[in-house]
């Protein structure tokens, strides 16, 4: 399991990248210039701190592994990044509209791609958690 922390890890970090490009890719500029001056700070602020909190979950997955799965505290952080995860995986499916996806082979791709690594990440730190510890 180690590995797979170091792999999750490694995989977070550009995930919390890739957020950098968002506001130019998705055009929020343009996008958002309609809405209140408190609303389109809140998309830039909350993707900050998404985007924060997932590079710091990838840290934490890179130089703590062993602590994460040999340690009754690193279990419970699992299980709460197992439910992170998994919320995130249902989100996949019931947050977003088929619409943005369904019949565009890029988007639906994506949302595949994006659907297998969520079930990943759950996958994981599901396993972390409620695998018995041994002594």
């Amino acid at each position: 399991m180690d590995l797979q922390l170091k792999i999750i890890g490694a995989l977070l970090i550009v995930l919390a990248l890739i957020h950098t490009v968002f506001p130019k890719y998705f055009e929020w500029k343009k996008e958002l210039n309609g809405l209140r001056l408190i609303n389109r700070q809140m998309m830039y602020v909350h993707t900050f701190f998404i985007a924060l909190t997932v590079f710091l979950m990838g840290i934490l997955c890179l130089t703590s592994s062993a602590q994460i799965t040999g340690t009754p505290l690193g279990r419970k952080v699992a299980c709460g990044l197992a439910i992170f995860w998994t919320a995130r995986l249902f989100i996949q499916f019931f947050g977003y509209s088929s619409k943005l996806w369904r019949g565009k082979s890029f988007e639906t791709t994506v949302h595949m791609a994006f659907t297998i690594l969520w079930a990943y990440f759950s996958a994981v730190f599901i396993t972390i958690a409620w695998t018995p510890q041994r002594m």
